[in-house]
This record gives structure tokens, sequence and C-alpha cells, in this order.
């Protein structure tokens, strides 16, 4: 196979600082979300004297994580150069447009990852060890996607949604507590279901032979992945709303009264169906081949997150005003 040629050269000044932020894709980091996603639900239940305290280590570990992942990506792109620069959108990537050497962007992964190392080295001494072994666990995991597992059909979605699993993990491992089997479930099926999405909405968005692009796409088929995205997602939704229901007597109203009283966590289903739903439809319809640029993009979705998000803030005020009959 002969190599592509990068359509320009390296950059300099302002331009190459573009091009290596860029590089870093800091519109990825919205994925640091699930490093917060335990300690977040744990708060509901607790309220420790040094909540800003919790709160600081959850930041560092969402950015430790954010940035370990933008040199994850320097890498994966180093990798994948070639691929890209026959990709109709990756081409425009900064290596392989060639903004950015080769060279340089091996120096500047390290130096992300070394600034990822350095935030967990901040956190508490009985935290940081074990939040650093799930970051070193996820830069592996993403490492071995980008040398081997991304070649293998189903390994390479399993690997993509692990990597979400293992952020949630080290959310919790910076704060020292466990995340639920319900948790954990939630972030599987909901990653696998995005990952599988993903792969689909690249069929439809691209034009021609989609396994010249990424040659897994060679073992899969339209049938497949549409089935793949619904069974995940219904598996998405049932165990969130098992989750839903393991929490009646917290979020009772009339507080005190699970018995009688409705639920209100359940409120939540109507915005999360929404999203997942809108979600498979614009990729089914291959109006994004990437669901993070659809979350951030599409306005349908991010007014369900957002009505997600403030339902839940209003929910843990509830909680944490004495809504479960304290004072």
């Amino acid at each position: 196979m002969t190599e592509s040629t990068p359509s320009s050269g390296p950059a300099h000044g302002p331009a190459l600082l573009r091009g290596l932020i860029k590089l870093a894709r800091p519109h990825q980091w919205s994925k640091s979300v699930f490093v917060a996603i335990g300690p977040f639900y744990w708060l509901t239940d607790n309220t420790p004297e040094d909540v800003w305290v919790f709160a600081a280590d959850v930041l560092m570990a969402c950015v430790a994580f954010a940035l370990a992942s933008s040199g994850c990506y320097v890498f994966n792109d180093l990798a994948d150069v070639n691929e890209d620069r026959n990709h109709p959108r990756k081409k425009n990537r900064p290596i392989a447009s060639g903004v950015v050497g080769e060279s340089l962007a091996r120096w500047y992964g390290l130096a992300l990852f070394a600034a990822a190392s350095l935030l967990i080295i901040v956190l508490p001494s009985q935290t940081k060890w074990v939040t650093g072994a799930f970051l070193l666990a996820y830069v592996v995991n993403v490492m071995a996607y980008s040398a081997r597992l991304k070649h293998i059909v189903i390994a390479d979605v399993m690997s993509l949604s692990m990597g979400f699993v293992l952020r949630v993990l080290g959310g919790c491992a910076a704060i020292s507590i466990a995340p639920t089997t319900w948790l954990l479930n939630v972030v599987l099926f909901l990653s696998m279901t995005l990952a599988f999405g993903k792969r689909l909405g690249e069929r439809r968005s691209t034009t021609g032979d989609v396994s010249t692009i990424r040659g897994v796409q060679s073992e899969y088929s339209d049938d497949l992945l549409r089935m793949a995205v619904v069974v995940t997602a219904v598996g998405t939704l049932l165990t969130y709303a098992g989750y839903v229901t393991t929490r009646e007597a917290d979020f009772s109203w009339p507080a005190g009264n699970p018995d009688q009283g409705f639920n209100l966590l359940w409120i939540t289903m109507i915005p999360a169906t929404y999203a997942l739903l809108r979600a498979m439809l614009l990729l089914e319809h291959g109006k994004y081949d990437d669901p993070t640029e659809l979350a951030v993009a599409d306005r349908p979705f991010k007014a369900a997150a957002a009505v997600f998000g403030l339902i839940m803030l209003g929910l843990w005020l509830y909680v944490r005003g004495g809504g479960r009959g304290g004072g």
C-alpha cells in the first residue's frame, strides 16, 4: 500500500498552536463527565463535612482522565495517519494534514500523559494509587485498541465501552467509594450503544467502501449494527429503569412515604429515553458518524441532556434539603 502524503508542511507559531489544541481534541473532554457520575450519585446519600475537598479530588480526576485521553488520541492519530489521509474528514486532522509533525506529536502525547500523572499524584495518598491504577488501565486499554483491538469485530466496541467504565471506576476511586452494579451496567450498555451507533453512523455517512477508512467495518453489516444498537439501547433503558426503582425510598414525594408516594426520579426517564432514541435516529440516517459530535451539535439532544441534568440537580437539592423527611 502506497503511503499518502500530507497536504501541507508543518506549521509554525499560532497555526501550530491551533494544530496542537485540535490534536488534543478538547471537545472529547466532555466524556470525562463519566468520572464524576459515581461521586455525584453518592452525594445524594451522603453529606460529608468536607464536600468541597471531595469535589476538588473528583475535578482533578476528571482533568487527569481528560488529559490522558488527549494523549491517547495523539498516539491513535499517529498510528492511523495513513488511513486518516484517505478519509474525507479525518484527512484534515493535524498529523494527517502535516500541520503537526510526527516527532513533535509523540513528545506532545508524552507531555499530556505526564500532566495527567501529576494530577493523580496530588490526590490523597489513600486514593491516588487506586485512581492511578484505573487511569493506567484506561491508557493501556486505549493503546491496545489502537494497536490491535480496533481491527477485531465486537472486541473493538467492548474496548471502547471499557474506556467509559474505567472512567467511572477512576472517579469513584478518587474519593474512595465503590460504584454500584447498576451504575456500571448502565454505563457499559450506554457506551456500547454509542459505539455500535458510531459504526452504523460511519456506514451511513460514508460514500463508497467504508472498510477503506475502518477495516473492521468489513466484518460488520447494517443489519447486525442495527440489532446491536437496539439490544444495547434496550439494555441501557431497562437497567436505568431498574436503578430508578431501587431509589424509590430516597426520592419519594411526599417524603418518607415510598409505599404511597411518587418516585420523583422516574421523571428523568423521559429526557433519558428521548435523548437515546434521538441519537439512534440521527446515527441511522447518517447525520453524524460520531456520538460525541452529535452530543455537542444537535440542539434537541442537548436540550434533553440539559433537562436531565436540571432535574437531577433539583432532585439532589430536594434530597439534601430534607426531602426524605429530614430537617
